[in-house]
């Protein structure tokens, strides 16, 4: 399979979370199969859905592979289990969240994976970032930049600098 881009989102909310995040874009890059080409800063969000908790720190990043998006999902779903994520309440706390965003121009939908992700468009905690490393990608015919401006910045604010 050829080398595709892909959107990565990644969140956390319990624990030391910027190392959370950034432990997790290690392993998901330990063994080459994955790329990592961009990485945006780390946010300070709201909790969204499920108020009474943490605030969560978040970032996407762009990486490159050849797996298939089933094969990155379990790799994914197996980072987030090997490093303690527990099944909690819906959208409650959790150790670490890796959501695909985007694969290419790929799109596809069945009970595990839809691409492009269905709520990336009302995210802010998304759009902000994945517009700060990549405000010219289009996705459905709308730009990065476009849709975070939309969606505005409340609720989400730059807590750490990627160095």
């Amino acid at each position: 399979m050829a080398m595709a881009e892909i959107g990565i989102g990644l969140g956390s909310n319990i624990g030391d979370k910027a190392a959370n995040i950034h432990r997790a874009l290690a392993l998901l890059t330990a063994d080459g199969r994955v790329k990592l080409k961009k990485m945006s800063s780390l946010y300070r969000t709201l909790p969204w859905g499920y108020a009474e908790q943490d605030f969560f720190a978040n970032a996407c990043a762009l990486v490159e592979t050849a797996l298939s998006p089933m094969q990155l999902l379990d790799f994914a779903k197996q980072i987030e289990t090997d490093m303690g994520r527990e099944k909690t309440v819906h959208w409650g706390p959790r150790l670490i969240d890796i959501d695909l965003l985007f694969y290419g121009n790929e799109a596809m939908a069945n009970p595990r994976l839809i691409l492009p992700h269905k709520e990336l468009f009302n995210r802010a905690f998304v759009l902000v970032p994945l517009a700060e490393i990549a405000p010219d990608l289009q996705i459905e015919g709308v730009s990065m930049a476009q849709a975070a401006a939309k969606i505005g910045k409340e609720g989400i604010e730059i807590w750490r600098e990627t160095p």
